[in-house]
């Protein structure tokens, strides 16, 4: 995928609500999908301050956590996907580094989601680590889709 697609994306991952009740389905799904494909991942959903969601399934590290953590801070950062910063900064040559991020606090690699609700804005980010990056961000995509057919 590339940034244009991505962003494309985004448009059609706008929620109509979201509360504590929607973050335990959707990380309730994520984790039965990742068990059923034996994935080893770290899913995390919060908001900027409150955690609402994790779990770390087996074979998943405690890097697997940190990585989490550092994706979904870019994601709050600059109010996109993780993956489209990442894509973005290499388009012109860039590190998260260079903007004056710290290393041990923010990282540009896919797996960040922002959850959007409609007429809101950003409130929470849906992360999954263990997987590449592209995988993660797909894994994501995936459950916040399954959540929009919900209803």
């Amino acid at each position: 995928m590339d940034i244009s697609e991505l962003e494309a994306q985004a448009t059609r991952l706008i929620l109509p609500r979201f509360a504590e009740a929607e973050a335990l389905w959707l990380g309730a799904w994520l984790v039965q999908v990742a068990q059923g494909r034996h994935l080893p991942i770290a899913i995390d959903i919060r908001t900027p301050d409150r955690t609402l969601f994790h779990a770390s399934l087996p074979g998943a590290t405690p890097a697997n956590d940190l990585w989490a953590r550092r994706k979904s801070n870019t994601a709050f950062l600059v109010q996109k996907a993780s993956l489209i910063v990442r894509l973005q900064l290499e388009a012109k040559g860039q590190t998260m580094e260079r903007h004056g991020t710290n290393p041990a606090d923010y990282a540009a690699s896919g797996g960040a989601v922002p959850i959007v609700v409609a007429g809101v804005g950003m409130i929470a980010a849906t992360t999954v680590s263990g997987l590449p990056d592209v995988d993660d961000h797909a894994l994501v995509v995936e459950g916040i889709v399954a959540l929009l057919a919900r209803g």
